[in-house]
């Protein structure tokens, strides 16, 4: 297979359950779009390797990563990314709750923007999580974007299509994947909001807590915060050298 023009990445941790029916979602979406798709385990205790072996030995366009221990949603992604060839990057959980269909939207909508734009975020509509989730998910994000001013109303959303590079130019921490649309902003992208469905988990559990999340994203916050606070945003259409038209052929 030559290079591919956008790279799927799926973080997971213990989703032996949930990846067969993921993986085959996406399958055709891939195959359409000329992508690969990139499953990173991060330390699962589960059969998660097995389960993933046997559907990498069927299909050339799935791509294994493995971490020996847990390492974190964040650090799963930026191992799968920089595993990637493609130079557009489309990211969703390996929980299932993210539909991949929603991705053929944004990756249309993604190639189709006007320069300047990095990422197309999306935003969950009609959730399918418990109250006191969507309650907390909301709060937080209320919070977030009245100390990050970053226009993104549901930065918790996985689903995202974004340029690889960008991501990687990004300051890196544990939990950067929950601040990204507010850096790649400091960086002077724009961001496309997108909405996207939402599907309820059918095996497995969450492995945060809402406290555990809110605890967790304090200090990110407020570093976050400040780093924004410290950077003079570029204006203007951004344009790297590594932005070539080719790549939104």
């Amino acid at each position: 297979m030559t290079d591919p023009r956008l790279a799927f990445v799926i973080p997971a941790h213990d989703e032996a359950a949930n990846l067969p029916g993921l993986v085959a979602s996406i399958r055709p979406i891939a195959e359409d779009f000329d992508a690969e798709v990139i499953v990173v385990n991060d330390g699962s205790g589960d059969n998660t390797a097995e389960v993933l072996n046997e559907m990498a030995a069927a299909w050339s366009r799935l791509r294994i990563v493995t971490h020996k221990v847990s390492r974190g949603q964040s650090a799963a992604l930026r191992s799968g990314i920089r595993a990637a060839r493609a130079p557009v990057i489309a990211t969703l959980d390996g929980d299932g709750q993210n539909p991949p269909e929603n991705l053929r939207g944004m990756f249309e909508r993604f190639i189709d923007a006007p320069e300047g734009v990095g990422m197309v975020q999306g935003e969950r509509v009609k959730r399918k999580d418990t109250l006191s989730k969507r309650l907390a998910s909301r709060f937080a994000n209320a919070i977030r974007g009245f100390l990050l001013r970053d226009g993104c109303r549901d930065s918790g959303c996985a689903l995202r299509v974004f340029w690889r590079q960008a991501y990687l130019d990004l300051p890196w921490f544990k939990h950067l994947h929950r601040f990204m649309p507010a850096l790649m902003r400091r960086d002077g992208w724009d961001i496309i909001s997108y909405p996207v469905s939402h599907a309820p988990r059918e095996w497995g559990q969450s492995h945060y807590s809402n406290w555990q999340r809110g605890l967790a994203g304090i200090p990110d916050l407020v570093g976050v915060s400040w780093l924004i606070w410290r950077s003079a945003r570029v204006e203007g259409v951004v344009r790297p050298w590594w932005v070539g038209t080719d790549d939104r052929q």
